[in-house]
């Protein structure tokens, strides 16, 4: 049941200090086989268990949100191997510490062909040079490192360690999962709630399931306060119901960090659901975004750029309520602003869409940086300064409005080229018409 990493305290000790450890500490799987989910990665014939199982690891990468087993998978490992097993937490460690934990995998490999597996924690924390130490002790296999962090570890680790190493990304756990850990605890007279006389309610034990997103931890330790504060009726029994588990979550805890992958990937999402003219799936993940805290004025301007590049003439005026809604957010402030942000955003979801304009620069810039720069016609050049007559500046140019129709057709580039081909949505509908009864006026 136990399996302290060092022998500074007595097994009597030992087994107090575990019986008050938080339920999920207490319920971390002791073997592969009690680890619930990844099945992507721990399914039978799958690499990983294979080259655990025969001790053949290589350093390993293990990355995913808090709450899902990255920990525990190293534990089990730890279980299973017949390497020593060494951890550190990259928050409390530094070179100096690394550099004895190495020396000593040095020496061990040397003296007995053992080898030494090294788990960092939060490995993220780790600043470049700090990453760096660990480079040549990889490379000549005195360690095989299993590093374990929150973040992308292609945006927090240095490209050398991620060369040297086997990236893993662990999912959420599904609900169905964690009620699965959760049934585990209650029933666990060693480890969990079993010596306690609990009815836990399907639907309470389905909420916790289901608002934890993906979090085991979370679930047991909101099972455990629930259970636990919850006094017995009178028939000795603790009675964990609906009502109990909501008090024992507080608040949905929403996976969003400013800088990585949650953040990214949501503002993503939320771009392509007002393109793709999805005003709910748009109101979804802006309220994600604002329930996390982000900067109103970063929704702002993704919903400018939006307006212009995926809407553009098709609705002019959708980039100018996406202005007004980016000034006013930033006057009125939270939490009044998710309003204004939210009637923008639905505004540019429900409006037709078009990209000639933003296709229209893409390919005129392609032209500036690949080919050759035309020369401004004469006609066309300033004439404004004094001796631009003498150069011949603005000669022939003819001005549009003294003209039938305010239009006349003149070379206004040396090389005619087209860039902007506007759609048959919306106003930009009027706009094609209108420009093909220019090309008419042109006919002799």
């Amino acid at each position: 049941m136990l399996n302290p990493s060092s022998n500074l305290f007595s097994s009597s000790d030992q087994e107090k200090v575990f019986k008050t450890a938080p339920l999920s500490a207490r319920m971390r799987p002791q073997s592969l086989e009690e680890y619930v989910g990844q099945k992507h990665i721990l399914g039978a014939g799958m690499l990983l268990p294979r080259a655990i199982e025969s001790d053949r690891l290589s350093s390993l990468i293990i990355y995913g949100p808090p709450g899902i087993g990255k920990t525990t998978l190293a534990h089990c490992i730890s279980l299973k191997t017949e390497s020593a097993f060494e951890r550190i937490n990259a928050v409390a460690s530094n070179v100096e510490e690394m550099r004895k934990v190495i020396a000593a995998a040095q020496n061990r490999r040397l003296t007995s062909g053992k080898k030494t597996i090294l788990f960092i924690d939060e490995i993220h924390r780790f600043n470049k040079a700090q990453q760096d130490v660990l480079m040549p002790d990889i490379e000549d296999g005195n360690i095989i490192l299993i590093g374990a962090t929150v973040f992308n570890p292609f945006f927090a680790l240095t490209s050398p360690l991620l060369s040297r190493s086997i990236v893993i990304e662990l999912k959420p756990l599904t609900a169905g999962e964690i009620q699965f850990i959760l049934l585990r605890a209650l029933t666990d007279k060693e480890r969990g709630l079993g010596l306690f006389n609990i009815k836990a309610d399907q639907e309470a034990i389905e909420f916790l399931a289901d608002v934890c997103n993906g979090d085991g931890r979370k679930a047991l330790n909101s099972l455990e306060i629930g259970c636990l504060t919850t006094p017995k009726n009178s028939e000795g029994v603790i009675h964990f119901s609906i009502d109990v588990a909501i008090q024992s979550i507080q608040k949905k805890q929403v996976q969003y960090d400013r800088d990585g992958d949650q953040h990214y990937d949501t503002a993503s999402a939320f771009i392509k659901s007002m393109r793709g003219s999805d005003p709910d799936a748009t109101l979804y993940w802006l309220a994600k975004m604002i329930y996390a805290g982000e900067d109103p004025r970063f929704i702002a301007r993704r919903i400018c750029i939006c307006a212009s590049e995926d809407v553009g003439n098709a609705d002019p005026r959708a980039v100018m309520l996406a202005t007004s809604a980016l000034q006013a957010a930033e006057i009125i402030g939270m939490p009044e602003a998710r309003i204004i942000l939210a009637q923008a955003a639905v505004y540019v979801a429900c409006a037709p869409k078009s990209n000639a304009s933003y296709a229209g620069i893409e390919r005129a810039l392609k032209d500036v940086q690949h080919k050759r720069t035309q020369e401004v016609p004469e006609s066309v050049k300033d004439s404004h300064y004094s001796g631009a007559q003498k150069l011949g500046r603005g000669k022939d140019y003819k001005y549009a409005h003294d003209y039938q129709n305010n239009y006349v057709q003149q070379d206004y580039v040396a090389q005619k080229t087209v860039y902007y081909e506007p759609t048959l949505q919306g106003y930009e509908a009027k706009i094609k018409q209108f420009l093909q009864h220019l090309k008419e006026l042109d006919r002799p």
